[in-house]
């Protein structure tokens, strides 16, 4: 039995590190793109939201640090062959992203801003027992999970505050542009 010296498991961290962030930065945008979000969504625009709403350029930019930081730290799982929790910890990993990539198409899409709610609670659950199950196998990998439970934390209150300004949102219907013909 060969022991890998520590620049291989490096560069087999990377290895990994180059396929996990760009792969969890696709699903995050994919999903974001289902249904028109923020500036580009009337029906949000519409919605009384509470002041510390952050401006709608903060939103892809948050997400995409933390959407990094989440690959970087399933790579470091990944690459923790022999860890006999490694495989529930990357189960825990996928359905928490799974409900994670369901919240935008159920908020703007759907409208659906209670169950988007109470959506952000179950990720959150599911984050937290990621986030406990990563640090069981790598401090670090934990760590880099912790700026997404805050973001969650935060991203609940928002949603629970926009619920209650707007109780009957999922009826709220944008104005129709009418069509423009040029002469």
């Amino acid at each position: 039995m060969e022991i890998a010296s520590k620049g291989q498991l490096r560069l087999a961290f990377l290895r990994w590190a180059v396929v996990t962030v760009p792969f969890i930065l696709l699903l995050g945008f994919t999903s974001a793109r289902i249904a028109p979000t923020a500036a580009e969504n009337a029906w949000y625009q519409m919605l009384e939201k509470p002041a510390q709403t952050p401006p709608d350029w903060a939103f892809p930019v948050v997400w995409t640090i933390i959407y990094v930081l989440m690959g970087l730290a399933l790579a470091m799982i990944i690459n923790a062959r022999g860890s006999r929790l490694r495989g529930p910890a990357l189960v825990l990993f996928a359905v928490q992203m799974a409900a994670n990539l369901i919240w935008s198409p159920l908020f703007f899409g759907a409208h659906q801003v209670f169950w988007a709610f109470v959506l952000i609670g179950v990720i959150l659950v599911l984050a937290l027992a990621t986030t406990i199950a990563f640090g069981r196998i790598r401090t670090g990998a934990a760590i880099l999970m912790l700026p997404y439970l805050g973001w969650l934390c935060f991203a609940g209150w928002l949603c629970y505050q926009i619920d209650q300004r707007n109780p009957n949102a999922e009826t709220l219907v944008p104005a129709q542009s009418a069509p423009q013909m040029m002469i």
